[in-house]
């Protein structure tokens, strides 16, 4: 995933949570909204109460894996916030994998139908 892709600011994450599209599954909440870049651009939130921050950066390393392999079946033009739930945490990563594209091409649907 390249630097220009990724949300870093609080500001955009906070503004996406608000005003974005929201997803849900037992592993993951994904706020998706429309931006003016022509580029789709993620952020990745992994909460404190999930453990510690080594335990933190592996979680946020698969999504980026699985985002990065699966990247051109998203649409372009969307900002995309990812936020892992407590139930992700155990979870094998084929099954990470399968959860996360099931929710994002949920979102797909229903954003292209809007």
């Amino acid at each position: 995933m390249k630097k220009y892709e990724i949300v870093k600011t609080q500001e955009e994450f906070t503004e996406i949570i608000e005003t974005g599209q929201k997803l849900k599954n037992n592993f993951f909440n994904i706020y998706i909204r429309k931006n003016k870049l022509g580029i789709s651009r993620f952020g990745i939130a992994v909460g404190k109460k999930l453990g510690n921050a080594v335990f933190r950066n592996k979680q946020k390393r698969r999504i980026r894996t699985i985002l990065t392999a699966q990247k051109n079946c998203f649409p372009k033009s969307y900002d995309y916030i990812i936020i892992m739930k407590e139930q992700g945490k155990l979870a094998p990563y084929q099954e990470l994998e399968k959860k996360l594209i099931d929710l994002l091409s949920k979102g797909e649907k229903n954003e292209t139908t809007k």
